[in-house]
């Protein structure tokens, strides 16, 4: 008897493994995951923001990499985020001041806009783990966790990149969700020049 238990224990952690080897196998690896991010250099794409407090927008999102995005809020809403030039302007549709605007590199989102995406980094990815046929990874700048965290979805196969949701330095979670993606379509640099934005928008 002490022999077969001995047999079992023996056993027992390479069934585990076994049972185990089908959900790791789903997991694409960080490399991969960086080398779709740096071929991403143009693209174009609907989004459904949901809000920390539930609500929810939609629009248009355009990204030309390194360092660029452009959220456009659709109708009637003429909110407007963007980033271009190292910072980030938010137009608020309700004001007549000028944007607010802060640096790019204090967003998580700055992360997947660098010229030269590695999610290899050391203390970078905090999180890779796969969840409903989707590999999810958690990044945060090494440099200063405390700008907060970007959780990103790819789709497996093909790798695509399906939706992100930012956790601020309060905690605070914006989930932005992507459809009908168009990969490496020609954006003009003018869609993301911040003071041009603001001089159309002062009319």
């Amino acid at each position: 008897m002490r022999g077969m238990n001995r047999r079992t224990a023996l056993l027992a952690p390479l069934a585990l493994v076994a049972l185990g080897l089908p959900a790791q196998a789903e997991i694409v690896p960080l490399s991969e995951l960086s080398a779709y991010l740096n071929r991403l250099s143009t693209a174009e794409a609907d989004f459904t923001q949901v809000n920390s407090d539930g609500s929810r927008t939609s629009g248009k999102l355009f990204i030309k990499r390194p360092g660029r995005v452009r959220f456009e809020y659709a109708p009637p809403d003429r909110s407007l985020v963007m980033a271009g030039g190292g910072q980030v302007a938010i137009f608020d549709a309700k004001s007549n001041q000028p944007p607010e605007q802060y640096p790019l590199r204090r967003t998580p989102l700055n992360l997947i806009l660098e010229r030269n995406v590695n999610l290899g980094a050391a203390k970078m990815v905090v999180g890779h783990y796969e969840a409903d046929n989707t590999t999810r990874v958690v990044a945060q700048d090494p440099e200063h966790p405390e700008y907060g965290t970007i959780e990103l979805v790819f789709l497996n196969d093909p790798i695509t990149l399906a939706q992100w949701i930012i956790t601020d330095d309060l905690g605070n979670r914006t989930t932005v969700v992507l459809d009908r993606m168009v990969l490496g379509g020609d954006i003009p640099a003018s869609l993301f020049n911040i003071s041009l934005e603001t001089d159309k928008r002062n009319g």
